[in-house]
């Protein structure tokens, strides 16, 4: 027994401070996106603009790109490349076959695991890259996309930031709660997004510009009981009951995926020196190549 303690494997993708700078950017430039018709003037211009949500969109998808950018900047295993691929082929394969009937929707299951068990940069990544995925898997790009991945993105961090010391029955019950409450979470985000442009003027469900923030969300939230409430309670449910009768064995099997990888970021190794006196101690010098005799 050599005595040294054994060293615990790197984060399947390590949070530096760009990272985490990129994701506070991504955040806040996100809640600015879906929040904008609350702060809208009447007179900014935006209230009529057909164009708006195709703009809002844009913006969001390259702060997404910048932060996946930075992801890679931060030096990331290609076993945890790997494992990312694989979780969002399984979430983007089960989005379709599981979504249409009372907002069932088994997707958010895999992030929310995978999040917990790899982290929060894992789980951010993740969301966006499984909704993506399912997205061309099933033709449903659009101006809706961006938003999509990143409220995603938030139900893996905030998977990845659940308080980690818990195990068996007590963690599965908190990570089932935590799902049940990101799915409407995320049902209440994308009403947001595409609400004031749902419904004409006049009526008591619609975005008025320049009203005060009570009085609009209390239009948003009548709208949403109208309009959403029946798939946001469904999807809740189907997450939380996903969880809860798949979150041993999958939390189980990740975390055996995890320690056998064991992740090591891929950072640029230093370039060997041939000779001189920083060699290191007890390696064993280079051999010139003997000359063959004619």
């Amino acid at each position: 027994m050599s005595g040294h303690p054994v060293p615990r494997p790197a984060a399947a993708m390590p949070l530096g401070s760009r990272t985490t700078s990129a994701l506070v950017l991504a955040s806040v430039a996100g809640l600015l996106a879906f929040g904008w018709p609350l702060l809208l003037a009447p007179a900014g211009g935006l209230e009529h603009g057909v164009d708006a949500p195709l703009v809002l969109a844009a913006v969001l998808a390259g702060v997404l790109l910048v932060l996946a950018v930075a992801l890679g900047e931060g030096g990331i295993d290609v076993k945890a490349i790997a494992v990312l691929g694989l979780l969002s082929a399984v979430g983007a394969v089960l989005r379709p076959l599981s979504a249409g009937t009372g907002g069932v929707e088994l997707v958010f299951v895999v992030i929310i695991l995978g999040g917990r068990v790899f982290g929060p940069g894992f789980g951010f990544a993740l969301g966006s890259t499984t909704i993506f995925a399912s997205a061309l898997l099933t033709g449903g790009v659009g101006p809706w996309l961006p938003f999509q991945m990143l409220a995603a993105s938030w139900v893996g961090l905030g998977a990845g930031l659940l308080p980690r010391r818990l195990r068996g029955r007590s963690e599965v019950a908190l990570v089932a709660g935590y799902g049940a409450l990101a799915a409407l979470a995320f049902g209440i985000a994308m009403n947001l997004s595409f609400w004031p442009f749902q419904l004409g003027m006049g009526t008591e469900l619609s975005f008025v510009p320049g009203e005060p923030v009570a009085a609009n969300l209390h239009r948003f939230w009548l709208y949403s009981l109208a309009t959403s409430l029946g798939w946001d309670v469904g999807r809740a449910v189907t997450t939380a009951v996903g969880v809860a009768i798949l979150g041993g064995p999958v939390l189980a099997a990740l975390r055996r995926t995890a320690a056998r990888a064991a992740f090591v970021p891929a950072e640029p190794t230093p370039a060997r020196r041939e000779d001189g006196p920083a060699a290191v101690a007890g390696a064993t010098p280079a051999v010139a190549p003997r000359r063959a005799t004619p």
